[in-house]
């Protein structure tokens, strides 16, 4: 028999990827190794109600969805998912949800205290800049629900400094608040020297060349048209520069058009979705990691991902992602700045990485893995049980 049953309340899963998608997975499968339940309650995004990934539960309650076609991924709970809502949580031990701003994480945590369970609450993110329109609407959102989750949860996970600042600015009771930093996956993200050839020669791009990588959603706040900016300016100084971009999203169609117009197409492949299982072939092909993000970040596991495999990362400097960050490994810009991106990526293309991806290794495994991330989430829980 578990020792407790767990109920993860969460906007989206898997197969839907994402970053909160990403954490929920991992720290959900090696909860199971430590004799807790884990049933994870999310949104209706497929035909199946119910399904199991790895021997995690999943249960799925109906909702609205059209913001995602505007890169939006906010679903509501339709009417008659409370009853889902109500049994999923009558029968838990402890209740965590993930988010703040979500209207599932709003339900979840009024029936947590309904039914006296303990709360717990990780918020991923600071805040997300879109238009005017939207960054009114989040504003909104966030005194309207965020701030009642925020005080309903008797324990809020955050996944930097960033994010602490982001939740204190929002009235979250400090005592309240526990440091978590997100994790990786040290046995499948590692430095793989045999596949770097491989992938590159089914890209077409030579062994000699500078290749620099980037794993986002297509969508405004993560700053592909920042990177578009200063890899026009790049490849005209190098032309033995390419730049691997991975993911898919609502703004590919516009992306797809502006690098024609910058006549950068020959020094640009746009991979689309790659399975996760295939990710690090793709980090092991590259020399670094950009991170171009606009807005929004509080601890992007893509970093964690990349530096596991021995890659230095170019990132802008937003959210948390500075606090993880070795300088002398890495460097941090502006965002929207292509200037300064592309000082450091014509920076990088000339340093020797094997002293790097050394350095980078040895410093992942020391501070961030996926195990002491769950022994850490553990002591959480305990502390309410």
């Amino acid at each position: 028999m578990p020792k407790f049953s767990l109920c993860v309340v969460t906007h989206t899963f898997l197969p839907h990827v994402g970053g909160i998608e990403k954490v929920v997975y991992e720290q959900g499968k090696r909860l199971l190794n430590k004799d807790y339940s884990v049933n994870v309650l999310t949104s209706k995004l497929y035909k199946q109600r119910n399904y199991f990934i790895n021997s995690i539960k999943v249960e799925c309650y109906d909702s609205w969805n059209l913001g995602f076609r505007l890169g939006i991924p906010y679903p509501v709970p339709s009417f008659n998912s409370y009853k889902t809502f109500v049994e999923a949580i009558r029968s838990s031990d402890l209740i965590h949800v993930h988010g703040h701003p979500y209207v599932s994480s709003f339900i979840a945590a009024k029936l947590t205290k309904k039914y006296s369970k303990p709360l717990v609450l990780t918020q991923h993110n600071t805040f997300i800049e879109y238009n005017r329109f939207w960054n009114f609407f989040e504003k909104l959102n966030d005194r309207v629900i965020g701030k009642q989750i925020l005080k309903l949860a008797d324990r809020i996970i955050v996944v930097s400094n960033a994010t602490r600042n982001y939740v204190l600015g929002l009235g979250a009771n400090s005592e309240k608040i526990v440091m978590l930093h997100n994790g990786v996956d040290t046995l499948r993200f590692r430095p793989l020297n045999d596949s770097k050839k491989e992938i590159r020669k089914n890209l077409g791009i030579t062994d000699n060349s500078k290749v620099a990588l980037t794993v986002r959603r297509l969508v405004y706040k993560n700053g592909i048209d920042t990177l578009l900016k200063s890899a026009e300016k790049v490849v005209k100084k190098d032309p033995d520069i390419f730049f691997l971009i991975i993911g898919g999203g609502p703004d590919l169609s516009e992306i797809k058009i502006r690098i024609q117009k910058l006549r950068i197409e020959k020094n640009i492949k746009l991979l689309g979705f790659i399975l996760d299982k295939e990710l690090p072939l793709y980090y092991n092909s590259a020399d670094f990691f950009i991170l171009p993000s606009k807005s929004g970040e509080g601890l992007p596991l893509v970093s964690l991902e990349a530096m596991a495999c021995g890659l230095p990362v170019i990132a802008t400097d937003v959210g948390g992602i500075k606090e993880i960050l070795d300088a002398k490994y890495s460097i941090i810009v502006p965002p929207d700045d292509p200037d300064s991106m592309e000082k450091a990526i014509l920076d990088l293309s000339q340093r020797k990485n094997t002293r790097i991806k050394k350095g980078l290794r040895l410093s992942i495994e020391s501070k961030h893995s996926w195990d002491k991330n769950v022994q850490n989430l553990i002591k959480i829980y305990e502390e309410l049980i």
